[in-house]
C-alpha cells in the first residue's frame, strides 16, 4: 500500500487529530496512520476525567478563586525544578502553555462548543512550602463529557476535514520506519496489521497482513508514551531520585501505549531527552472489570483518609491524598514495599472518593445535569465507586477495626498490628475534639472545606475515624500504577523535532505525550495535573501550525 500527503502524522489521539485540523484548516492534505484500530480514535484521551490546567477563567472567579499567570508561572516553576542543560526548550515550552493557559485557551476551546464543571477541582495541592511543588489553588477543569468530551470537536471537525478530502486516516498501520531521502524526510513506513474488531482499548492482534510506505515531506510523531510497556518503564526508573522500580505494577493506559515510536524518532535523528522523567500514581487499584491487560483505575482522594505504608506507619506531611504524588512515591519505595493502605469510613467515601477515567464517571460524561445530580446527591457513594467497594480486590469493609485488619491481613504477607494502627488512629482523632490542631493533616482537611468547591463537593466534614455513626470502615489496598511519560522527543515551540547537536531534523516535527508534552518535558520532574490533556491540545496546535 502506498500514498502521497503533505503531512503524515503518527498516532490518532487528541494531539494528532489537533494537529491534523490545524493543518488541514490551512489548506494541506493529511494522512493520520495508527497502529490501532478505527474504534481506538482519539487514543489515551477518550479515558481521561477531562480535567484541563487553565489560569484565572470565569469558572475559578465564580468560586472566588484569585488566580493568575504569574501565580500559575511560579507554581509551575516550583514544581518543576529544572536544572539540566537540556531544559532549556521544556523551560520556554512551560512558560508559553502557562500563557496560552491564562489568555487564549479556554476562549479558543469554548469556540468548539467545550465546557466545563462550575466547581474547579483542587489537584496536587503540594503541602509544603510556597516555593516547592503544587497547585496554590484550584485549576482543575473538568470538561463536561469528559474525555469524549475534549475529543468530540476535534473528531467532528476531522471528519469534516476528511469529507473535503483534506485528512485521511490509515488505521491498523504500524509504522516501523521515518523514511529519508538525500537527508530529507520522505514519508514513513511499516506494517499493516490485520483487521480487528476489539473493542476500545482492549489488545489487539499484532499479525502483520501487508506492508506499506507513504510519502511526504513532512511527519508529526504524536504517538503517546510508554506507560503500557512495563519493560521500558522500568528501564527509564529514575531509581536514584525515587527509589527502585516496583516489581508489582498495574496500568493505567492500554498496552498499546508502548513507546515504540520514540525509539524510531531516535533513529530518523531526534534526540531523546529527559527519559527518566514520568509520573506514576500511587493510589492505583485493581479494576475489577478490565478492559486492557492489569487494568488500574486510580482513586481521585479527598484530603481526610489515613494513609499508612505497607507496614502499618502513617505517612508524614505532604504525603497527603491528593498532595504530593512523587514524595509520595519516595516514602512507599522507601519501605522496601510497593503497596500502601488507605483507612477511612464510609462518610468520607461517600462525599470524597472519586475514580480516574471517563468509563468511572458516567455522570461527567454524559453532560447532563440531571445525570449528575442523581450520582451525587444520591444515598451512597457514586455508583461506580460503590461497585469498586464491594466487587474490588483491593478493598476490605468491616464494622470494626479488628475486623478490618484481619481482612487487610488476608491480602499481604506483610501482616498489621492492629494496636498500632487503633494507637496512631486515635491520636488524630483526639485533634478532632477542638478547633485547634497540630495534626497537618487536620490542617489540610480545614483549609480544603475554606474553599466552598471542596466543602460542597469534596471534603467530608471534619470527624473521628473510628465512630462508629460514621462506619463502616473501609481499607484500600493501593499500587502504583503507570501512567504519563514526561520527557521524550526534544523540540522546540514550534514542535520541530532536534537532534543531538540542537539543530531541527528539517521536516520532522512531534506533540504530545512521546515529546513530553511540548519540548522534550514541559512538566520538569512533577505535573500539576490538568497539564497532560492540555499539552497534547497546546503542543498539537503548535505543530499543527508550523508543519507543512
Amino acid at each position: 500500500m502506498t500514498g502521497k500527503a503533505e503531512c503524515i502524522i503518527v498516532g490518532a489521539g487528541l494531539a494528532g487529530l489537533v494537529a491534523a485540523c490545524e493543518l488541514a484548516a490551512r489548506g494541506k492534505s493529511v494522512l493520520i496512520a495508527d497502529q490501532e484500530g478505527e474504534q481506538n480514535l482519539g487514543g489515551q484521551a477518550f479515558w481521561s476525567l477531562g480535567g484541563l490546567f487553565m489560569v484565572d477563567t470565569p469558572e475559578q472567579r465564580r468560586m472566588r478563586i484569585r488566580d493568575s499567570r504569574d501565580l500559575a508561572l511560579a507554581d509551575w516553576m516550583g514544581s518543576a525544578g529544572f536544572d539540566r542543560k537540556e531544559d532549556y526548550w521544556p523551560k520556554r515550552s512551560a512558560e508559553a502553555y502557562i500563557d496560552f493557559a491564562s489568555g487564549e485557551m479556554r476562549s479558543w476551546l469554548s469556540s468548539f462548543g467545550m465546557s466545563w464543571f462550575p466547581v474547579v477541582g483542587w489537584a496536587e495541592r503540594g503541602g509544603a512550602l510556597a516555593t516547592g511543588h503544587g497547585n496554590s489553588v484550584p485549576r482543575f477543569h473538568i470538561t463536561w463529557g469528559t474525555g469524549p468530551g475534549v475529543l468530540k470537536p476535534f473528531i467532528d471537525r476531522a471528519r469534516e476535514f476528511e469529507k473535503q478530502g483534506l485528512i485521511r486516516f490509515a488505521f491498523r498501520h504500524q509504522v516501523s520506519k521515518i523514511e529519508k531521502a538525500a537527508g530529507n524526510i520522505a514519508g514513513v513506513s511499516g506494517k499493516v496489521l490485520e483487521a480487528t474488531s476489539v473493542a476500545r482499548g482492549q489488545e489487539s492482534s499484532r499479525k502483520v497482513v501487508g506492508e506499506f510506505r507513504f510519502d511526504a515531506d513532512c511527519v508529526i510523531v504524536t504517538s503517546g508514551g510508554i506507560g503500557g510497556n512495563f519493560e521500558l518503564v522500568r528501564k527509564n526508573w529514575p531509581v536514584k531520585r525515587v527509589g527502585p522500580a516496583p516489581k508489582n505494577l498495574i496500568s493505567g493506559v492500554p498496552r498499546h501505549v508502548d513507546g515504540r515510536m520514540i525509539a524510531i524518532a531516535k533513529r530518523a535523528g531526534a534526540a531523546i531527552i529527559n527519559e527518566d522523567r514520568m509520573w506514576h500514581y500511587t493510589e492505583g487499584v485493581q479494576n475489577w472489570d478490565p478492559i486492557w491487560p492489569d487494568h488500574a483505575i486510580r482513586i481521585l482522594p479527598g484530603p481526610s483518609s489515613l494513609w499508612f505504608d505497607a507496614q502499618g506507619n502513617r505517612f508524614p506531611a505532604p504525603c497527603l491524598p491528593g498532595f504530593d504524588t512523587l514524595e509520595t512515591l519516595r516514602q512507599i519505595l522507601a519501605t522496601g514495599h510497593d503497596y500502601s493502605w488507605f483507612i477511612l469510613n464510609q462518610a468520607i467515601i461517600e462525599k470524597e472518593f472519586a475514580l480516574s477515567g471517563s468509563e468511572q464517571n458516567p455522570d461527567f460524561t454524559s453532560g447532563s445535569w440531571k445525570v449528575l445530580l442523581k450520582s451525587r446527591l444520591g444515598k451512597g457513594a457514586p455508583p461506580p465507586v460503590e461497585a469498586f467497594k464491594q466487587h474490588g480486590a483491593d478493598f476490605v469493609v468491616r464494622d470494626t477495626l479488628d475486623d478490618l485488619v484481619t481482612g487487610m491481613n488476608e491480602l499481604v504477607d506483610v501482616k498489621l498490628d492492629t494496636a498500632k494502627l487503633q494507637a496512631q488512629i486515635e491520636a488524630r482523632d483526639a485533634q478532632i475534639d477542638n478547633p485547634f490542631t497540630k495534626d497537618a493533616q487536620v490542617m489540610a482537611i480545614r483549609t480544603a472545606r475554606n474553599y466552598l468547591g471542596d466543602k460542597l463537593i469534596r471534603t467530608a466534614k471534619p470527624h473521628k475515624i473510628l465512630d462508629p455513626s460514621k462506619g463502616p470502615l473501609i481499607a484500600v489496598k493501593l499500587h502504583i500504577m503507570t501512567r504519563k511519560t514526561l520527557g521524550g522527543i526534544h523540540t522546540n515551540l514550534d514542535g520541530e523535532v532536534l537532534d543531538a547537536k540542537g539543530n531541527t531534523v528539517s521536516g520532522l516535527f512531534s506533540a504530545g505525550e512521546c515529546a513530553g508534552f511540548g519540548g522534550g518535558g514541559y512538566h520538569g520532574y512533577n505535573a500539576l495535573e490538568g497539564t497532560f490533556l492540555g499539552g497534547c491540545i497546546f503542543s498539537g496546535r503548535n505543530a499543527g501550525r508550523n508543519a507543512g
